[in-house]
């Protein structure tokens, strides 16, 4: 498996590893207008070209056999959805097709969030999870992160829950 930075040029594999995984994960919760309402805004061209032109944003793919099976984004400084602490790194999302769970593709992507941490030294990597993902969280916790607050995450007219968890780095 390798794991590559995503460019401009990647933009509609992006959108399509964007998409997938974000049904995957959570169209059984919530309704079809919702989903469709989420996925055509979150992953339009436009917004994933702003992103990806952000210094402070950054994607990769996890590939397996040239196909891209998961991805990371990190979000640091003013481009953090929350916190915008000069001293932390924002893990926005880790996803991986569901025929990949268990396979450690999550786990190898998280730690190249943590090594993007390090290597910006920052003090502390803090995300937010949906208190309905109890795999992620279980996750997370593993990992070491502890949960710190909650958040309100919008999708379409539903108010969510995020469960806000970091860890500190040494």
């Amino acid at each position: 498996m390798k794991i590559r930075k995503v460019k401009i040029q990647d933009i509609n594999k992006l959108a399509e590893i964007g998409k997938r995984t974000f049904f995957e994960t959570f169209s059984s919760e919530n309704s079809e207008e919702n989903m469709t309402e989420y996925l055509e805004n979150r992953f339009s061209s436009k917004k994933l070209r702003t992103e990806l032109a952000d210094p402070n944003a950054e994607f990769y793919f996890a590939e397996l056999d040239s196909k891209i099976i998961g991805y990371l984004k990190v979000n640091s400084g003013k481009s953090q959805t929350e916190i915008q602490d000069e001293n932390s790194l924002e893990i926005e999302r880790i996803y991986v097709l569901k025929k990949f769970h268990g396979k450690k593709i999550g786990q190898i992507l998280y730690e190249k969030a943590v090594e993007l941490a390090n290597e910006k030294k920052v003090e502390y990597i803090w995300l937010g999870v949906w208190e309905k993902n109890p795999r992620a969280i279980r996750f997370y916790k593993k990992n070491g992160f502890v949960e710190f607050d909650k958040h309100i995450f919008k999708l379409g007219d539903d108010e969510q829950t995020d469960i806000m968890m970091k860890l500190k780095l040494n």
